[in-house]
């Protein structure tokens, strides 16, 4: 930094001219959340700016960028970025006309309406999606099959697991390799560039694994095509979210979940249909249909626009105008968008200068605000695994025929369970922003628990339609809460938690962490089959979900409807002190509000946005209750009022 930085007191670096300083956001102090000016801060760079440093910024920035001919909208798109909440006040030539207003109302009351380009991207996204279920039902049903042709259908422990490597390659080849070459390749040829070579290696293992004679050959098909999901996996949601409007981002982003739970729906569906072709082609014929969701990720991607905040990443803001304006309804909005994008990245430019790939990758453990995003990245990942869904997925045939159901019976029952996993991910589109990832999560691991405890108890009873009716219901039913839940979150989640600087490699080591665990869980299942059974397997993942219900109470923060720059103030919070609000304030509130039905149970906010908010309405209500006495607008509340209202302690707003 070519000047000095002070230090507030909540221990973050803060430039005296407004900007943020040093290596590290880190919270040092237990008052962060009183501090509104630091707050302004983090939320919006632009915040405290005077709206003639502002408008310089906004000439000098169309300057540089070779902007100049949209300089007009710049400055309208700059004020209303400041000030989104206001934007028919502003006053001057800035000022909106009737249409500019029109169209910013429209965003706020008809958030769906979008322009077609958006939808052509995310229907293309959700495409690719598609690969990662059909996949997970591909060997679902050939594993009644394969392992007989291959020699490896016995009861020892090394052909349970060649079996187990056999179905955990894919993630295997996605852990190790895959989610590591994003974020070079992301740096390189850009998000579109990544999801069409990813396309390919999806395409042409697949096909492959349907002639493979050995089991080795077989393997190596399947970590290649792991490559492919790895790298996809890594790099769609993160293309979504870029791409979206944050009042729909969380739903957009989540219909990568929800479209692979449509592959998985199809490769059931597909497995029951080919299930009475010959013995030996029916398992091929499973195992190589995958590619056929590839094909058109393959041929639409380049119909999208490339994501704009890679193009200024890369600094070449032109590009980005011509990608953004495909993306927004209004030339306005791309104005806004791309002027709050450009100083949020001036900021994560100053504190990450130098970074280079490496470094990001030890910064997400050693940097405290990525470091706790890592950690709740990683806990709702991990969890994906915990609740037991790839077992059904990977296995689900093989329990029922387990069961005691016919082979037959057995790919219905997954035919079922595939129906209901993906008709089910429907209501998250919009639950997922309207009760948050958060809640979510913590409403539906419980469900779980016992779904997959319930299946399981019954399958001790006699073999007969009951009992084969039974377990698939409770299935089922784990399928229902699985879906809105912990389904579609962790990919939202982990594709808007990091910061910019940090995306690629963060979102890498998220999915690098789902894929592990699934090919850990894919090796290890046929063992725990054979040797506790299914009722001893579902209990031991209901356990599972209970320590996941527990994990995520403790270290995930909520970040429904925040911006992907908002959210480094929610990670500014030390890990040990939302630890402890969550069981000194939140759970006693719960107990108290829900399990003793006290209404005027209250909840104490964390970060103050709330509070701040009503603290924002009461200094204006008695403004306007003022005026009306007065017959004039005035500015009389002083800060002791306010305090004696809102319970703040009172700091004085920048100057506009």
């Amino acid at each position: 930094m070519g000047h000095n930085s002070d230090r507030d007191s909540s221990g973050i670096a803060v430039d005296p001219k407004g900007g943020l300083t040093g290596s590290h956001i880190e919270q040092t102090s237990s008052n962060l959340e009183a501090n509104i000016k630091l707050e302004a801060k983090l939320k919006n760079p632009l915040d405290g700016l005077s709206r003639t440093e502002l408008l310089s910024r906004v000439e000098t920035f169309c300057a540089e960028k070779n902007l100049t001919e949209h300089l007009p909208l710049f400055r309208k798109g700059a004020l209303i970025a400041q000030d989104p909440d206001n934007y028919a006040s502003i006053s001057g030539p800035e000022a909106l006309d009737d249409e500019e207003k029109a169209v910013l109302l429209k965003e706020v009351e008809h958030k769906w309406r979008l322009p077609a380009r958006l939808f052509l991207t995310i229907a293309t996204c959700s495409i690719g999606a598609a690969v990662q279920g059909w996949d997970q039902t591909g060997t679902n049903g050939a594993n009644i099959f394969f392992p007989n042709y291959y020699g490896i259908g016995g009861d020892t422990a090394r052909e349970k697991l060649l079996v187990g490597l056999i179905n955990a390659g894919p993630y295997i080849g996605s852990a190790f390799i895959g989610c590591w070459l994003s974020d070079p390749i992301n740096n390189w040829i850009g998000r579109r560039g990544v999801i069409f070579v990813s396309a390919h290696f999806c395409i042409w293992p697949v096909i492959g694994s349907a002639f493979c004679h050995t089991w080795p050959q077989q393997l190596a098909c399947r970590l290649l095509m792991g490559i492919g999901m790895g790298v996809k996996a890594s790099t769609v949601p993160i293309y979504a979210a870029e791409n979206s409007p944050a009042s729909i981002r969380g739903a957009l982003v989540m219909s990568w979940q929800m479209w692979t739970a449509f592959g998985i729906f199809l490769g059931t569906a597909f497995n029951l249909a080919v299930f009475h072709t010959s013995s030996n082609v029916n398992w091929r014929l499973m195992l190589g249909a995958p590619f056929i969701p590839a094909v058109p990720l393959l041929l639409l991607i380049y119909l999208c626009p490339e994501s704009p905040r890679w193009y200024m990443k890369k600094g070449r803001y032109p590009e980005a105008w011509k990608s953004m304006i495909k993306l927004r309804n209004h030339p306005l909005q791309v104005a806004r968008d791309m002027f709050y994008i450009h100083s949020q990245l001036e900021v994560e430019h100053q504190l990450l200068a130098g970074s280079n790939y490496a470094k990001r990758f030890v910064e997400l453990f050693t940097v405290p605000r990525v470091r706790r995003a890592t950690l709740a990245a990683f806990t709702v990942m991990i969890a994906q695994q915990m609740c037991g869904i790839n077992i059904i997925a990977f296995y689900s045939t093989t329990i029922f025929k387990d069961s005691g159901s016919s082979e037959f019976q057995a790919l219905l029952s997954s035919f079922g369970f595939g129906l209901v996993n993906w008709l089910f991910a429907f209501p998250a589109f919009w639950t997922i922003d309207t009760f948050g990832r958060r809640s979510l999560l913590l409403f539906t691991f419980p469900q779980m628990m016992w779904t997959l405890l319930a299946a399981g108890l019954f399958t001790l009873l006699d073999a007969g339609t009951a009992r084969t009716g039974l377990v698939a219901l409770f299935v089922f039913l784990f399928a229902a809460f699985y879906s809105p839940g912990e389904g579609p979150v962790p990919f939202t989640y982990s594709a808007e938690v990091f910061p910019l600087s940090h995306r690629e490699v963060g979102m890498g080591f998220a999915v690098a962490t789902c894929l592990f665990w699934a090919s850990v869980l894919g090796i290890t299942f046929p063992f725990l089959l054979d040797s506790l059974s299914t009722v001893g397997a579902f209990g031991l993942y209901a356990g599972f979900n209970l320590v996941a219900f527990v994990a995520i109470f403790l270290v995930v923060p909520e970040t429904k409807q925040k911006t992907l720059e908002e959210l480094d103030y929610v990670f500014a919070v030390k890990t040990s002190k939302f630890m402890s609000y969550q069981c000194t304030k939140a759970l006693p509130w719960f107990i108290k509000r829900w399990v003793f039905w006290q209404r005027n149970a209250k909840l104490e906010p964390l970060y103050e946005f709330d509070r701040i908010k009503e603290a924002e309405k009461e200094r204006r209500a008695e403004e306007e209750r003022r005026a009306k006495e007065t017959g004039t607008i005035t500015s009389t509340v002083t800060g002791a009022e306010l305090d004696e209202k809102t319970g703040l302690s009172h700091v004085n707003a920048p100057n506009a």
